[in-house]
């Protein structure tokens, strides 16, 4: 499965960031509310050097919101913590599961019920490369 690796421009684009919560009711003339420009690589990325973005593939994930293209945000310098969403190679197959550690063995979950968990046993290869840590997804 090829995968899209995008470099985060050194440039970073300033947005307008309205701080007053946008109420998903009722219009609110958020103008008044404009307070500063907003970097969503500051936002969303804390440590630069060791994060990459990755296109999501296929439908295991979308319990979880991560559906077919989306751009997943990986930080490669997290340690994985139990439950968390991961991109990793399994026996050189590059994949996106939920981690889970029971004492000695280790089991990869998707988040779409059609699928079955991985539990890893003895012969098995896993590299994590990182964790997801945020999903862009386009809602058009």
């Amino acid at each position: 499965m090829p995968i899209t690796l995008i470099s985060p421009d050194e440039s970073k684009s300033l947005f307008p960031f309205f701080k007053a919560p946008a109420a998903c009711g009722f219009p609110s003339p958020a103008a008044d509310y404009l307070e500063q420009k907003l970097s969503l690589d500051q936002l969303l990325i804390q440590h630069p050097a060791a994060t990459f973005f990755a296109l999501a593939q296929g439908s295991s994930m979308q319990d979880v919101g991560i559906f077919d293209k989306d751009i997943l945000i990986v930080d490669r310098s997290l340690k994985p913590s139990n439950g968390d969403v991961v991109m990793c190679l399994l026996d050189g197959e590059l994949c996106v599961k939920t981690l889970y550690r029971r004492g000695h063995s280790v089991e990869l979950q998707s988040a779409n019920p059609a699928y079955t968990p991985i539990i890893l046993d003895d012969g098995q290869t896993l590299d994590v490369w990182g964790v997801v840590i945020h999903v862009v997804h386009s809602l058009r």
